[in-house]
């Protein structure tokens, strides 16, 4: 599973007795905050079709949340092999709804058609900065790990990922970052590499879905192409929607390179 997450960018691991339990207690934790009326206010997107719940999950450094043990599992154990023990945040609570996607608040015409037809594909920690949106390097995550906390079928907005797409970026940035000092990454202006990186990966890369049963686990490449399908007609979940828990943690030292040198 770990030469597969290094040669594709991604790795999906079966429901394990442990993670299961682990995300009925994180749904029933997660359901307290969806429903808090300040939460909502927040976090509730694209028309009421994508509840965004970044840092939602109140679990701890180990992952524990109320009367859950840690986050234990394959995917968190591969995880932890590759980047060691890093401390893990409050997770995001990812929920989308039937007739996702639909215009995000502010959303221009050609980012929503970006959205749709796209996925919205991005590459995490490389935030839009200031009025003309910019993109940088502010966060320097290690991998993304997500666990799905609701039964749905294949059709209910499922993670999208471009196998391989890890490779390219990497090499973009390389080039882009060359000479510049590790803690002087985030002052770079990375946009044109990144949407023409994003472009070549579109044409070269294969697009493939990742559903996940209840208590499924994916892990993704930090520099992978990643986005969120729309939701098909007929997909099935529950009331509470597609949930999946979302952990990035980051490497601490901005003054080593990490985020392109490690695996």
């Amino acid at each position: 599973m770990v030469r597969g997450l290094l040669d594709k960018g991604f790795a999906v691991f079966d429901p394990e007795p442990d993670v299961l339990s682990w995300a009925e207690a994180a749904r029933r934790a997660a359901l307290a905050r969806i429903n808090d009326p300040e939460e909502t206010a927040k976090s509730l997107q694209c028309e009421g079709t994508w509840f965004v719940g970044v840092d939602c999950l109140p679990n701890d450094r180990w992952g524990a949340v109320a009367t859950s043990g840690p986050l234990t599992g394959s995917g968190y154990g591969a995880a932890q092999a590759l980047y060691g023990a890093l401390p893990l945040h409050r997770a995001q609570v990812s929920v989308i709804y039937p007739g996702y996607p639909k215009p995000r608040a502010g959303e221009s015409e050609a980012a929503f058609r970006y959205r749709r037809i796209r996925d919205a594909a991005h590459v995490d920690g490389l935030l839009a900065i200031g009025e003309v949106r910019r993109r940088m390097l502010r966060e320097r995550h290690a991998y993304i790990l997500g666990v799905s906390l609701t039964a749905c079928n294949a059709g209910a907005s499922p993670l999208v990922v471009w196998e391989g797409s890890h490779h390219i970026m990497r090499r973009a940035f390389e080039r882009a970052l060359l000479g510049v000092a590790p803690r002087d990454w985030g002052a770079v202006d990375l946009t044109e590499i990144y949407q023409a990186t994003r472009r070549e990966v579109f044409e070269t890369c294969p697009r493939v879905t990742l559903p996940l049963a209840v208590g499924g686990v994916c892990l993704v490449h930090r520099l992978a192409l990643h986005g969120v399908a729309p939701w098909e007609q007929g997909a099935e979940a529950p009331p509470e929607g597609r949930m999946i828990a979302y952990f990035r943690p980051e490497f601490g030292d901005f003054s080593r390179p990490c985020w392109l040198a490690h695996p």
